[in-house]
């Protein structure tokens, strides 16, 4: 299966911290925002449900062809 894309919109963040929470693996907390620990992963449910909970939409995730497949259009 081909690898995921992560991306963080830094500025629409708000530091909420839910996906550190929930998916500790794949964000961090830094200076109050969060960032992709990685920005191409392995799929993993845990990254597309930080991304849904997101309250800022600020986590884009995308397939191997580039489709956005979080959050859901």
């Amino acid at each position: 299966m081909a690898k995921w894309q992560v991306q963080v919109d830094r500025e629409a963040c708000i530091g909420t911290g839910m996906c550190a929470s929930s998916a500790a693996a794949y964000f961090r907390l830094e200076n109050g925002k969060v960032t992709a620990v990685r920005d191409s992963i392995e799929p993993d449910e845990l990254v597309t449900d930080a991304a849904e909970s997101c309250p800022m939409e600020a986590i884009l995730v995308r397939d191997g062809d580039g489709v956005v497949i979080a959050p859901e259009p």
